[in-house]
């Protein structure tokens, strides 16, 4: 039986696989690594991405892009850089967040991701064989590399572009608000503020395709809502608890996060649709004074994150929410109380337009078959920052580690990366770029 190998350029007309050629040419794994490890040995925890932001933008500068570094305060930068078309088509940002939600600091990371820091989950970039392995080395600075190289391959192969190629590196693309205790002086410093932040300073395209890890070529993701959940009972004194009344919510704190963990996957089944299937779970859980465990709290409180289907909004899963925990606390005959905290819908662009069926075909001759849709994504980025400005968006990415010669876990799985996926992903960036900044307005249907 002959195995043939996939063309990856397969379905460019003559003269842009000519150009797609020149500039796949330039692209080096060895230059992967390097432009990697530079990324990976900065620190850059959510609400503190200057210093990464600057030695991106000196990087972009010195392969000869125009480049900026966009300040959201003194501590939180974005960077971004242009490749220039002649002004005739369209304009695609290529997009990757920077920051790390783990900071590689024992004080702020410890006992929370385990007994003591890995050599992965430190801020130094380390080698074994093909892999990469760092704090943040996949996801998100593995995707930025591929951003980065795939730009300075297009730059230095001279394509004639007619459209903006942009480069977009976002500060506060994780899941978090401000670390507390660091001195962060805003409270949003995450959940896509940089990537908002760029788009309202003028850094906008007519398309956007967004790297982050996935190797498939998704169209829509879930948002996300966070509720703080307040379980009520009685203040009281342990040396009194036969005496009076003993309600301590503590426990009845545990007894709710135990059905709650019970109805997520319900919620799951109810709203598995699309390419989503959105999940939820109680991530903390607070209540009491450190000092003493002599007397109960009045009320404990914990924090759930629910995850939002395009066609569901914070609402609507709101009300689904409070209804859940209306039938729990009926049932434990205590007071449980809902407020929502924050709220990012899931977007979702379509699928029929330019970008995404550029994307697909590029995925189908990478890989030399039909795509193959990822159903049960449950993970929301900056995509929902750009699809809600009104950006048609694509994600694609990476695939998790999985066959390394040691133990892959979900922190390993962030903080490794295989430069032979990140060359293919390299590649496949160029591609989707030179079939799009390449075009005219009339030709993706702009005009």
């Amino acid at each position: 039986m002959t195995v043939v190998e996939a063309d990856a350029l397969a379905g460019l007309d003559p003269r842009r696989r000519r150009w797609a050629e020149a500039a796949c040419a330039r692209v080096d794994r060895n230059r992967l690594r390097e432009l990697l490890t530079g990324l990976v040995d900065i620190a850059s925890p959510t609400g503190d991405e200057a210093p990464l932001a600057r030695h991106i933008t000196t990087t972009l500068a010195a392969a000869d892009i125009e480049s900026q570094t966009m300040y959201l305060d003194d501590r939180q930068a974005n960077s971004w850089g242009r490749v220039r078309g002649d002004g005739t088509g369209p304009d695609l940002l290529l997009y990757a967040p920077i920051d790390t939600v783990t900071t590689g600091d024992p004080d702020e990371d410890l006992p929370w991701v385990g007994e003591s820091l890995r050599a992965d989950m430190l801020a130094r970039a380390t080698a074994v064989e093909d892999y990469v392995i760092g704090l943040g080395a996949s996801n998100p600075k593995g995707h930025a590399a591929c951003v980065l190289a795939a730009g300075e391959a297009i730059r230095a192969a001279g394509v004639p572009l007619t459209g903006d190629l942009l480069l977009g590196f976002g500060a506060g693309g994780m899941p978090t608000n401000a670390r507390p205790g660091v001195g962060n002086p805003r409270r949003n410093t995450g959940q896509g503020v940089g990537c908002s932040f760029l788009l309202e300073q003028g850094v906008w395209a007519d398309y956007a395709l967004i790297a982050k890890p996935g190797w498939t070529v998704s169209w829509e993701e879930v948002g996300l809502a966070w509720f703080e959940i307040t379980v009520h009972g009685s203040h009281t004194y342990v040396g009194s608890r036969h005496r009076l009344p003993y309600r301590n919510p503590v426990a009845l704190a545990g007894a709710v996060a135990t059905r709650l963990e019970e109805w997520f996957p319900r919620y799951s089944r109810a709203h598995d649709d699309g390419l989503v299937q959105p999940q939820g779970m109680v991530a903390n859980i607070r209540g009491g004074w450190e000092r003493t465990a002599s007397f109960t709290p009045a009320c404990v409180r914990m924090m759930v994150d629910l995850r939002l289907s395009p066609r569901t909004t914070p609402t609507a899963a709101k009300r689904e929410l409070v209804a859940a925990v209306r039938r729990i606390a009926a049932e434990l005959d205590i007071r449980v109380d809902v407020e929502q905290i924050l709220a990012i819908p899931g977007e979702r662009s379509d699928p029929r337009m330019w970008l995404c069926r550029k994307a697909v075909e590029a995925w189908e001759a990478a890989e030399g078959v039909p795509h193959r849709e990822f159903r049960d994504a449950s993970g929301a980025t900056d995509a929902n920052i750009l699809r809600g400005r009104g950006i048609p968006t694509v994600r694609v990415g990476m695939p998790k580690v999985v066959d390394a010669p040691f133990e892959v876990d979900f922190a390993m799985g962030m903080n490794t990366v295989d430069l032979r996926d990140a060359e293919k992903l390299t590649k496949y960036l160029v591609r989707v770029a030179l079939d799009t900044v390449t075009r005219s307005l009339e030709e993706v249907g702009m005009a």
